[in-house]
This record gives C-alpha cells, sequence and structure tokens, in this order.
C-alpha cells in the first residue's frame, strides 16, 4: 500500500510539479484584458519588415521626415507670430538639451566639456539651494529659541513678583 502512494506521488511530481519548474507558466491575465487574435503570417512578415527597415534608419543620424512624418510639420507658409517668437527666442540661447545633442555630434572631445559644464551648474544650483535652506532653518531655529528664552524670562519675572507678594 504504501509503495503505492509512493509512485502516485512521484507520478504528481514528475506531472504537474517538475513541469511547472521547468517550463513555469505565465500569470493570467486581469480579467478586463482583452485577448487579441494572432496575426497572420503576412501581418508578421510586415511587422518584421517594418521593424528591420526602422532599425537600418537607426543607424543613420538624421532620421528626416520620410521615416518619421509625424514628428516633422509641413510649412505652408503661414506661421503663427507666438511661433516666431519661441524660435527667436530658442535662437539666443540653446537649451541644455540642445547643447548636447550638438556636442554629441562632435564625438567625446565636445561632449565631455559640456556634460562637465551641465553637472557643475546643476552642482552649483544644489549647492546654492542648500546654502539657502540651512541658512532659513538656522533662522527657525534662531526664533525658536528666541521665543523659549522670552516665555522663560516671563516666568521668572512671574514668579518673582508671586515671592514678592
Amino acid at each position: 500500500m504504501k509503495v503505492k502512494v509512493v509512485c502516485r506521488k512521484l507520478y504528481d511530481y514528475v506531472r504537474y510539479d517538475l513541469k511547472e519548474i521547468a517550463f513555469p507558466s505565465s500569470l493570467p491575465d486581469p480579467p478586463h484584458i482583452k485577448k487579441r487574435r494572432k496575426l497572420t503570417w503576412h501581418e508578421r512578415f510586415l511587422v518584421l519588415k517594418e521593424a528591420s527597415r526602422l532599425y537600418a534608419a537607426s543607424w543613420v543620424r538624421d532620421i528626416g521626415p520620410d521615416l518619421r512624418p509625424n514628428d516633422y510639420k509641413k510649412d505652408d507658409g503661414t506661421e503663427d507670430k507666438s511661433n516666431g517668437d519661441k524660435s527667436r527666442s530658442t535662437e539666443t540661447e540653446p537649451s541644455a538639451l540642445e547643447d548636447i545633442a550638438v556636442a554629441a555630434r562632435g564625438g567625446m572631445e565636445t561632449l565631455r566639456p559640456a556634460l562637465q559644464r551641465l553637472y557643475m551648474t546643476r552642482a552649483s544650483a544644489y549647492r546654492d539651494a542648500l546654502k539657502s535652506f540651512i541658512e532659513g532653518y538656522q533662522e527657525g531655529i534662531q526664533q525658536v529659541m528666541e521665543k523659549k528664552e522670552d516665555s522663560s524670562k516671563a516666568q521668572q519675572e512671574g514668579n518673582t513678583d508671586k515671592n514678592s507678594a
């Protein structure tokens, strides 16, 4: 009888547990998820073709409007005045991201100083913020200490008035 139980347990282990250990099943999808249909071979081929085209185009520095038409707006000759003001302000002072992008095109020799400038400006901004926080904190502590001193003096004066009466 015991041999039969051991054989059944061993059989169940191999059939269920070992299979789950070797090839774990994924968690079931939540109930609100709708299953999508499987792609046909033709659709899989089209997806692979588009992915390989985009991968090959990613090796080019400027992808251009032919590969990403939604990222590039077409010029019809009509420009908003607010848009023109924006372009003038960005021309006078490039943002840090534009500065790094230009430096990255130049290679590591130009990228390193640009990154150092960026980190130094961030470090100085953090240092200034920390200094102002510490100054404000010290002022707050001084105000609290002054209030405590004033209240202790008032209590001492109150105690001396009671003792003299």
